[in-house]
């Protein structure tokens, strides 16, 4: 690789490392607050908060890649332009195709990180990231029993707990059990423990009170018991983890593209659905190198100015969330009808032939305009009489 290359390949892969960190960084805290919020609320340690939020890194990574790479394209082509680098080389002979070969290596390894993550680290930490997530579900423990608040289980159950004490009793216990609308009972205790059984988790009432409204022939009748001591079974309140489905984005690429009836009947959906989810992840990587190529090329369009290059940087602003408004359009044309699959790569050639048309504009040579060309034109001798 020529010295040149070289160099603008480091100088970008330093600031694309920056802009990588700052925007990760970012990103990630603001996901991890309210995952850290809702983790403690449970009643999680700081090692599942923090095993949660490694899970959703890779995710988050994917995200911001191509907006790294767009920053640190476009930065480094305004501090080449200021420090009057890009002119130098301009001046030796280099064209725009030319210089826009180190972006395009720059933009072809971020699209191969991005492809990394989207094909392999991501699907298996969102195969992980739920399994961990049925796990905390079924310790109703942790879920349901929170003091102060009133939580619904399930349609038709309703809990609430005014404290719970430091052995663990759960204090002044409120739950309606109103999934039969012709039969709903309400459950209060003065205190109650947790307990486990073969079946699951079990209630321990102690002191309370239940009454039982029936309706029989248009007619209501109100029973009431009270009692020391009764056990409900808190297994009523969680749905099974059989019947929950899992998501198309925990499995592999090559698994979509080929869907068997396993995974099918696994996720619930239709093989249009999952070769879609395979091609968005084809189709993901190929806007890192069209990211990167939109901030180089812009800022060589227009010339010399003193106030600097803001103009272009915000047409390059503008082409990005062009782009990236033609992938959301498409993403939404897809999942309404998956058999236009191919739509998905349309943003990424859109965004190629933008590219190619910018270098364009940018290796054509500049036209000196008429009153410039008139001013700096020497003035003719005077004839003598």
């Amino acid at each position: 690789m020529p010295r040149i290359d070289r160099y603008l390949l480091g100088l970008l892969l330093t600031l694309f490392g920056f802009f990588a960190l700052v925007l990760v960084s970012v990103y990630w805290i603001n996901r991890a607050v309210s995952l850290f919020d809702d983790l403690l609320n449970d009643g999680q340690s700081a090692l599942v908060v923090l095993e949660f939020t490694v899970l959703t890194l890779p995710l988050v990574i994917s995200v911001v890649l191509p907006v790294a790479a767009f920053a640190a394209a476009a930065y480094g082509t305004n501090r080449l332009s200021g420090e009057s680098e890009l002119v130098a080389m301009q001046a030796a002979g280099l064209s725009p195709w030319r210089l826009a070969r180190p972006v395009l290596v720059f933009g072809l390894f971020v699209g191969l990180l991005v492809a990394i993550l989207v094909h392999g680290l991501v699907p298996m930490a969102r195969a992980k990231l739920a399994e961990r997530q049925s796990e905390i579900a079924e310790n109703i423990t942790a879920q349901f029993l929170r003091a102060g608040t009133f939580q619904y289980p399930t349609d038709g159950i309703t809990l609430f707990i005014r404290d719970i004490a430091s052995d663990g009793r759960l204090l002044d216990l409120f739950i309606e059990d109103a999934r039969d609308p012709e039969n709903q009972t309400t459950y209060t205790s003065e205190e109650a423990l947790v307990a486990r059984n073969d079946s699951g988790p079990v209630l321990i009432l102690l002191n309370g009170m239940t009454q039982n409204l029936r309706y029989d022939d248009d007619k209501r009748n109100l029973s009431v018991t009270r009692f020391e001591q009764l056990s409900y079974d808190l297994g009523a309140m969680l749905t099974p983890r059989s019947g929950k489905k899992r998501d198309l984005r925990e499995f592999g690429t090559l698994a979509l593209l080929f869907p068997d009836q396993e995974l099918l009947d696994a996720t619930g959906a239709d093989a249009g659905a999952a070769r879609r989810e395979a091609h968005e992840r084809i189709a993901q990587p190929l806007l890192s190198p069209i990211a990167a190529m939109i901030g180089f090329a812009t800022l060589l369009i227009g010339s010399y100015s003193r106030f600097g290059v803001w103009r272009q940087v915000i047409w390059a602003i503008v082409g990005l969330i062009a782009v990236q408004f033609l992938t959301n359009a498409a993403a939404n044309q897809v999942g309404r009808n998956p058999d236009l699959w191919p739509m998905l790569y349309l943003p990424a050639a859109m965004g190629g032939l933008l590219c190619v048309m910018l270098l364009w504009l940018a290796a054509r040579p500049r036209r000196i305009c008429p009153r410039v060309a008139l001013a700096t034109r020497p003035a003719a001798k005077r004839s003598a009489p």
